[in-house]
């Protein structure tokens, strides 16, 4: 069987690490041509290797098997609870603070800091109930898929606080799309920076380098690169011309040209979906079974109980419902928590939003790499990095544009230089294939120094012209001093 260079595009593995630190030759197989362990398998009759492939997609996996079949509510209370590791055991003792957020809310509708906090911290358990439901589904079904399933998953919970904040109508005080627009970008950088970071630290504790294919990295990395270089051009564009044109004419054509790149970077994510799943399916599923076999709790995985399919439905349809109620409340407190709590909008959105919302993605990816299993880990930080740069940003662009609100992608300055810096970063890291403690806390110090730099950054209705001592608005335009 031929092979080809990763590097070229034909994305092929020749030699694998293992944990122990040797290695062993590990041929990949070129495209679709994976029918049984990642290997071709001829076709008997001349039988339709489109059938065979869905075949293999529809029946259970050997470590997603249950044994069980229907809804045993005693066992999956059981099973929720011990979650997929002991990080996610600690999260499910949050549980309580659930419907304690859920009551306070009504009980005390004014007292918008109590509602903020056990919201806030409501929503970890809630998001770490997707994380292992998503996970248990996943499976169920080829490695490949089942990445793809967990990823989906783990930002669900991004959609529904983002398709909750575009539906909020703009106050004085507060621009709820640019809350959005910083979410986005702060949800690219959490998982980016601290995410990777916590990864490389995990894997770090056990041994003293982690090795991961070059197939994931690079594509990811590749992506990543481009994914920030289309996020920046309507910024770009709008930055360089404030001053030269009418400002609302400029915002205007801000936002049309951020929903032209909101479609192309969706057409983006969908061909990686593609590259992933069906060009390239072989070449990943080969790398996951590898990083399944070092996986240095699989002994005990395999003797866990795990979900029946129904009960995945079940835990899912909970949660998501949850996530919603809970991320309604949370959102109605950003208003009072901006203005009463003197808490920056830019905190908020690029630091305290997306650091709940991607909790379940965060705690699967951190509990992999502790496991040696570094190729899975990085796959869920890369894939839910450019779920939210390549489809939920542009999806709420597109969404906003059906709502006839101003949803555009110009983002602030600091904004996009931290982002366009991080991705710089993140990718000299990957491009030797290895990882270890130190790259990890250098991630998570610079994550750490973003949030500092947003807790003194101002307010869109708190800036001043210093040419004119007007305060300047978001978008650009101007209010007279001290009023809205």
């Amino acid at each position: 069987m031929a092979s080809t260079s990763p590097s070229n595009g034909g994305g092929i593995l020749g030699e694998k690490k293992v944990s122990n630190g040797g290695s062993r030759d590990l041929q990949l197989p070129v495209h679709q041509n994976d029918v049984e362990g990642g290997l071709a398998v001829p076709e008997a009759n001349g039988g339709d290797s489109v059938s065979v492939k869905a075949k293999k997609l529809l029946t259970v996996q050997p470590e997603g098997e249950s044994g069980r079949r229907g809804f045993h509510p005693i066992r999956f209370l059981k099973i929720t609870f011990k979650s997929a590791s002991w990080v996610s055991r600690i999260v499910n003792v949050l549980w309580p603070v659930v419907p304690a957020a859920i009551a306070v809310r009504y009980a005390l509708p004014h007292n918008y800091l109590a509602i903020f906090i056990l919201s806030y911290i409501a929503m970890v358990p809630c998001a770490n109930l997707i994380g292992f439901a998503g996970q248990s589904l996943a499976k169920k079904v080829p490695h490949v898929y089942g990445v793809l399933i967990e990823t989906t998953f783990g930002s669900v919970v991004e959609i529904i606080l983002f398709m909750v904040l575009i539906t909020r109508t703009n106050t004085p005080d507060i621009d709820y799309t640019q809350v959005i627009r910083a979410a986005i970008l702060g949800s690219v950088l959490a998982t980016m920076l601290l995410c990777l970071g916590l990864c490389f630290i995990a894997g770090g504790l056990r041994r003293e380098t982690q090795t991961f294919s070059e197939t994931v990295s690079e594509a990811g990395s590749g992506l990543l690169l481009t994914a920030g270089f289309g996020l920046a051009i309507p910024t770009v564009f709008y930055r360089s011309l404030i001053g030269q044109i009418d400002d609302e004419v400029l915002k205007n054509k801000a936002i049309e040209i951020s929903r032209a790149t909101a479609v192309l970077l969706i057409i983006a994510y969908l061909v990686f979906i593609f590259y992933q799943v069906r060009s390239h399916h072989g070449i990943y599923d080969a790398i996951f079974e590898a990083d399944t076999e070092r996986d240095a709790d699989k002994h005990r995985d395999a003797r866990m109980h795990k979900l029946t399919f129904t009960e995945c439905i079940v835990a899912l349809a909970i949660s998501i419902a949850l996530v919603t109620v809970i991320a309604i409340a949370l959102v109605d407190q950003i208003p009072d928590l901006v203005e009463h709590g003197h808490v920056s909008d830019a905190f908020v959105g690029l630091i305290l939003v997306p650091l709940v919302e991607k909790a379940a993605e965060h705690l699967t990816a951190i509990d992999e790499a502790y496991d040696n299993q570094m190729n899975f880990a990085l796959s869920h930080v890369l894939g839910a990095t450019l779920q939210t740069a390549l489809f939920t940003g542009p999806l709420v662009v597109i969404v906003g544009w059906g709502l006839d609100k101003d949803m555009g992608l110009n983002f602030e300055t600091f904004d996009i230089a931290v982002l366009l810096l991080a991705i710089i970063t993140v990718g000299n890291f990957l491009r030797d294939q290895k990882s270890n403690y130190l790259e990890g806390t250098l991630c998570v110090l610079v994550y750490i120094a973003i949030a500092v730099a947003t807790i003194y950054f101002p307010n869109a209705h708190e800036r001043i012209n210093v040419g004119t001592g007007a305060t300047t608005g978001t978008g650009g335009e101007e209010a007279a001093a001290g009023g809205h």
